[in-house]
């Protein structure tokens, strides 16, 4: 990576997930999480403050050193113990049925192969664990008009903010790794435009 993947995009994921208009939505996809859980696309700890007081143990999966660094503050001040695990969600380095829930928050439009990821996320989770997400993507298929800006801006999209993607549909990525949803909500989050805005929140089984 180079200097501006590496030294600022970290710093403006840390900037845009410091907004308080997220912070609600935070707190309702971490709700329910339990025991040892794992998140892919940790970032630079903004979920830590929402994990549940049943959250004991967390498997942070982040390539970004500064990242990390950043987000030392929000891991001290929490209740788990949360430790750098890997920095691949692509390559997971734990058996099977490891974790008792998985968390991914806006993490799934940038890694390259996140059809791998969740198909390795899959398989740690233990029977009946859950994985808890809020991801943006690929807008509803209703409005057309803002799919067709989201492929206009998706080239522009991945050079700014590190590989992001704007044309990924959650809910099919997500069943086509093996998991059934139990829950989704589809919304455009507030303050941006629809092509940035067209979020999917929900828990799905393995």
């Amino acid at each position: 990576m180079g200097f501006y993947a590496e030294r600022i995009v970290p710093r403006i994921a840390d900037a845009a997930g410091r907004s308080k208009a997220v912070e609600p939505l935070r707190r309702r996809v971490c709700e329910g999480l339990y025991g040892e859980i794992i998140e892919i696309g940790f970032g630079s700890g903004h979920n830590v403050p929402f994990y549940p007081e049943a959250v004991t143990d967390v498997a942070a999966v982040e390539p970004s050193d500064l990242g990390w660094k950043l987000a030392r503050d929000r891991i001290d001040a929490g209740h788990a113990l949360v430790r750098r695990a890997c920095l691949d969600s692509q390559y997971l380095p734990f058996e099977d049925n490891t974790f008792d829930g998985a968390l991914s928050t806006w993490a799934l439009c940038t890694i390259p192969d996140a059809d791998a990821a969740l198909r390795e996320v899959r398989r740690v989770l233990k029977p009946g664990a859950t994985l808890h997400f809020l991801e943006h993507g690929l807008a509803p298929e209703k409005d057309e008009d803002v799919r067709r800006w989201q492929r206009r801006l998706d080239p522009l999209e991945r050079r700014l903010f590190g590989g992001c993607h704007l044309t990924r549909s959650i809910p099919e990525m997500l069943t086509a790794a093996g998991f059934t949803i139990v829950d989704l909500e589809v919304f455009y989050a507030k303050g941006a435009p629809k092509p940035m805005a067209a979020d999917a929140m929900g828990v799905a089984a393995p």
